[in-house]
């Protein structure tokens, strides 16, 4: 079983909650839009690391992440890219990953909406966490946190970390 702690759009920002998450995590994921490289090295420091470069990060980030990264956690096949959409409206990158070879689990970021949602007809769970920071329009900073085992997922949670202002 891993513990895994997913964010996104953190855009610069980091506090102590979301370091204490980090801390109860075997692993962190973050779905780009980092903002500055210290963001990572924070998180870096607490846990394995794995992630994409978003839509404002700078050239030294996108040198450390992919675009596109899959991997697998225990026997799950995960997908993340920033700007990916959601089931039924996925982009046209996510749309040609997708049918390649469709991942158990699909994550993106971007639109600072969290969401949980079922694909039927790509038999995958697209999740977004929702944004961590306090750039964007969203009112509530949110974060996921849930478990592998083998190649499901299990105890699934929302964490709001507060109002952003």
């Amino acid at each position: 079983m891993t513990k895994i702690l997913l964010l996104s759009d953190s855009h610069s920002y980091i506090d102590d909650r979301i370091l204490e998450y980090a801390r109860q995590a075997d692993e962190i994921w973050h779905c780009g839009d980092f903002g500055s490289f210290e963001i990572i090295e924070e998180l870096e420091k607490i846990k394995p690391l794995k992630g994409v470069y978003g839509n404002i990060d700078n050239a030294k980030i996108r040198s450390e992440f992919p675009e596109v990264n899959r991997f697998f956690c225990e026997n799950l096949e995960v997908l993340m890219i920033h700007i990916g959409g959601y089931p039924g409206k996925y982009t046209p990158l996510a749309k040609e990953e997708i049918a390649e070879k469709a991942p158990k689990l699909f994550i993106s970021g971007h639109s600072h909406i969290l969401k949980a949602m079922y694909d039927k007809k790509n038999n995958l769970l697209h999740l977004n966490p929702g944004a961590c920071g306090k750039q964007g329009w969203h009112k509530m900073r949110t974060m996921m946190r849930f478990v592998v085992d083998g190649e499901e997922i299990k105890d699934l949670e929302v964490i709001e970390l507060g109002s952003k202002t």
